[in-house]
């Protein structure tokens, strides 16, 4: 029988004994040698790598970064041209993955629970409708959703000085969608602040409103009220400052369109082919939470008297929230993750920069390590976020 080394009764026994009959021991050896195996396996590739670099003279390090790019990006949400550094070019390339990714994201969820409850219908039609939707968005590979809406948005679409125009000052065509946008006023910046004030009041009212109805059992239209106040706040100051209304329209200069504001087929289909593919998935997740819960909270809520729609929002919704948080946040990182697709149809984000970069200046290790960050750093706060808010609406148990 083998000694328990927790036991201190068996201390006296188990210290004279040879160390490959002590479990204990047993394991603290085997990790040494483990954790020496993987130390010089790293060492080994580590010094293979620099030898091989020091016999093909390239360079290391991330000096690169300061020196001129020499390259143009074709979306920028920040000033950029050819004179700025590799570092600049690489943070625009942040921005416009950021800027898919977080769009994505919004728009799947919404998208996803919408399908996913119309997956649910009682109607024939539209649950049928959402079920066709699903199978097919689900079953057709990303990459080629890309290739076909890109195709799309870059061939049947006319050229510029043929640009459909659908409403007063929209544009479309093969370069990009062009829309108006209020001209620059002073008043624009205070429109902002009173809408993150607008915001800031509405959460507070619905912590109260929250409390309010804990505590007696009232309920506030704390939605209604937001809404008027999102609206009322902005509408306010802009009629105080003038009520501005000048428009900055976008107008045929040349092969292309200026002014207002546009948005490229490159980023329009990469960001339809993301959310269609993934809120399809998206919407098996909602189904499958809101079935996971039981048929009797629907009854006993019907029973009280509550419209479906309320019972809906109210009981179901919050319920099923616990089951579906955690298939989501992997759904969000595919999306995420999915964006450096985008090299295929030739949107910017950082892994189009990072390559040309790489190609440039050639940085190999340097620009994938690069690449490895940023969507390490991606998947880790869009984790963190999504974790947060699932042990919020955790079940607390006693």
């Amino acid at each position: 029988m083998t000694p328990d080394p927790k036991d201190p009764s068996q201390l006296t026994h188990s210290a004279g004994i040879p160390f490959w009959h002590d479990p204990a021991k047993r394991s603290v050896v085997y990790q040494a040698v483990a954790l020496v195996l993987v130390f010089l396996a790293g060492y080994y590739i580590f010094s293979n790598t620099q030898a091989n670099l020091r016999r093909q003279s390239i360079a290391t390090g991330f000096g690169f970064l300061q020196r001129e790019a020499g390259f143009a990006i074709g979306e920028s949400m920040i000033s950029y041209s050819a004179a700025n550094t590799y570092a600049r070019a690489l943070f625009v390339g942040v921005l416009n993955t950021l800027r898919v990714a977080f769009a994505g994201i919004v728009l799947t969820v919404f998208l996803g629970i919408i399908v996913g409850i119309a997956r649910l219908s009682t109607n024939w039609l539209v649950s049928r409708l959402a079920a066709a939707y699903i199978e097919v968005l689900q079953n057709i590979p990303v990459l080629l959703q890309l290739f076909f809406w890109y195709a799309i948005f870059h061939d049947s679409l006319p050229l510029p000085r043929q640009s459909f125009n659908p409403l007063p000052g929209v544009f479309v065509n093969n370069r990009g969608f062009y829309f108006p946008v209020p001209a620059s006023d002073p008043v624009y910046p205070w429109m902002g602040a009173a809408l993150l004030a607008a915001l800031a009041a509405s959460w507070l009212m619905r912590r109260w409103a929250k409390k309010r109805q804990d505590k007696t059992g009232k309920r506030f239209p704390a939605l209604p009220v937001a809404f008027a106040m999102i609206v009322a706040f902005p509408l306010v100051v802009w009629t105080t400052g003038g009520a501005p209304t000048h428009m900055n329209m976008p107008h045929l200069r040349g092969f292309n369109f200026a002014g207002g504001i546009s948005v490229s087929p490159e980023f329009a289909a990469l960001l339809l082919g993301l959310v269609l593919y993934t809120s399809a998935f998206v919407a098996e997740i909602v189904r499958a939470g809101i079935q996971a819960i039981s048929r009797g909270q629907t009854e006993a809520a019907m029973s009280l008297g509550l419209r479906p729609g309320l019972v809906l929002t109210l009981i179901i919704l919050p319920q099923a929230l616990r089951v579906i948080i955690p298939p989501l946040t992997s759904q969000m990182l595919n999306l995420t993750k999915n964006s450096s697709l985008a090299v295929a149809i030739g949107y910017p984000d950082f892994v189009s920069v990072a390559n040309t970069t790489i190609n440039q200046t050639g940085q190999a290790i340097e620009g994938v390590l690069m690449i490895m960050i940023v969507y390490l750093f991606f998947s880790l706060a869009t984790s963190a976020y999504m974790n947060w808010y699932n042990k919020k609406k955790a079940l607390v148990e006693r």
